[in-house]
């Protein structure tokens, strides 16, 4: 069963949005803590999520971003909202589809099902900007080329990944392989970080991670 998560505000919207979706029979998961929405929406594993623009805090546009840095999720944005220029911010910023408020729920429904048989299979994908990585698989997908990376070239492209553009530390990555960050030699961590340069190299993906002197690495 696929589970949509509903990110929004209004109570009664979401209520009816609910009401919709589990007579459709997909298990559904809703954000009523909107402090950290990008965080309560991972924390859901959702196959499509549902977002509103009008929240508190940060906006459906900024949140759809984020979003789309971590995640291959297909997300539709639902808003009241009905001029071409916030429909084309919302495409920009990565949304997949785009409905107004309030919406026939034949099309609502119709658009969901569109978007998730485009991203069936996807779900699992990462998008870093130029390429993909599978993380179930670590399988690197270049253009129309792919190489399966090792378990630690692949967790810590992975979580270069989900942390683009951020300094991930040498203790982040030492945890993300090993489970520790006591007791580990960084020679170890060294050798991973060389063979994966190499295969990113060898797919024309060279220069892509930064060495933060004695702190870490990021992913450019």
């Amino acid at each position: 069963m696929k589970r949509i998560v509903i990110a929004e505000d209004d109570l009664f919207m979401r209520e009816e949005l609910g009401d919709i979706l589990l007579k459709e029979q997909y298990e559904i998961a809703v954000v009523e803590d909107f402090r950290h929405t990008v965080r309560e929406i991972e924390k859901c594993s959702p196959d499509l999520v549902l977002l509103d623009v009008n929240l508190p805090g940060s906006s459906g546009f900024e949140i759809c971003r984020e979003l789309k840095k971590h995640t291959a999720v297909p997300v539709l944005i639902l808003t009241s909202r009905d001029q071409l220029s916030d429909e084309l911010h919302a495409l920009d910023f990565g949304a997949d589809d785009y409905l107004t408020k309030p919406c026939h729920k034949e099309r609502l429904v119709a658009r969901i099902s569109n978007l998730l048989r485009r991203y069936e299979g996807r779900t699992h994908l990462l998008d870093g900007n130029g390429f993909l990585l599978d993380r179930q698989t670590y399988t690197l997908y270049v253009d129309k080329t792919s190489k399966v990376l090792t378990e630690n070239e692949g967790k810590i492209l992975e979580l270069l990944m989900t942390r683009q553009g951020e300094l991930v530390s040498k203790e982040e990555l030492f945890f993300a392989l090993w489970g520790t960050t006591e007791y580990i030699d960084e020679n170890a961590l060294q050798v991973n970080m060389t063979r994966l340069r190499k295969n990113l190299k060898e797919q024309s993906l060279d220069g892509r991670i930064d060495t933060v002197r004695g702190k870490g690495y990021r992913l450019l």
